[in-house]
């Protein structure tokens, strides 16, 4: 397992990657974040690490690969689950999801599946 404060960092990079995965970071999905965030434990790691991949202008490949590195490393959690409501509404927030965000979505979920999954049956 990894720190809260790095899986927190991940899903700040996640959440960016999703708000990025239209071509540019909207003020409204910024405020979807502040919004769904502002009583959760993590708004401070999730909120930095979000501005700084937004300061940085990384590329949302990277983001997403960086970030589910850890997410893997970190193992099984049921955070997961208010992350990806986070990305769902993050990404609805402009113009609904298009299809450059549902694949990061998808991906998500994917990678963290296909990953559980075989740690599981290989045991």
């Amino acid at each position: 397992m990894v720190s809260h404060e790095k899986l927190y960092d991940a899903f700040g990079e996640l959440i960016y990657a999703v708000a990025k995965a239209d071509g540019e970071v909207q003020e409204v999905e910024i405020t979807a974040l502040n919004n769904l965030t502002k009583n959760f434990a993590g708004k401070y790691n999730i909120d930095f690490s979000f501005n700084y991949n937004l300061s940085k202008n990384k590329s949302v490949e990277t983001a997403f690969k960086d970030a589910v590195q850890v997410c893997k490393a970190n193992g099984p959690d049921p955070e997961y689950t208010l992350l990806l409501n986070i990305m769902v509404e993050v990404a609805k927030a402009f113009m609904g999801i298009v299809p450059n965000e549902k694949i990061i979505l998808d991906n998500f979920v994917d990678e963290l599946r296909t990953k559980f999954i075989n740690e599981m049956t290989n045991n």
